[in-house]
């Protein structure tokens, strides 16, 4: 059993999951293990354990029956991924080349903790994500 795990809303989920697809196993070594394209759910594992589940926003708030609320509002994030990887600067490659889009570039943050390096960019769906290494 998975004791926790992020789960991802997605507008945009056939967008989301080309990207996921993408990037999750360079990043994180995850593996698909269910889904498609089509959604409404898709999971990657490392070593059996979830490391991202994918969810189609509008099943969720047809689920919840609040499919009559906005979809987004202006406000600031609520939530970010992060993953630690050995080359920043080459995640963030792969991640823009997959659709995400930058959000702050490739940065060595010393004031945040000794070596540490991140770049943040958002999925194709909004969510943000930090790179960082460290």
């Amino acid at each position: 059993m998975d004791a926790l795990y992020p789960r991802l809303l997605a507008s945009r989920f056939a967008e989301c999951f080309g990207f996921y697809r993408a990037v999750l196993p360079p990043l994180t070594g995850a593996v698909l293990v269910k889904g498609a394209p089509e959604g409404p759910y898709a999971n990657w594992d490392v070593a059996g354990q979830a490391v991202l589940v994918l969810y189609d926003r509008s099943a969720m708030a047809a689920t919840l029956g609040t499919t009559e609320l906005p979809v987004t509002a202006p406000a600031q994030d609520a939530t970010m991924l992060v993953f630690r990887v050995a080359d920043v600067d080459a995640a963030l490659v792969l991640c823009l080349r997959h659709g995400g889009t930058p959000a702050a570039p490739a940065t060595d943050r010393p004031e945040w903790g000794p070596n540490l390096r991140t770049a943040h960019l958002r999925d194709p769906d909004g969510h943000l994500i930090e790179l960082q290494s460290y």
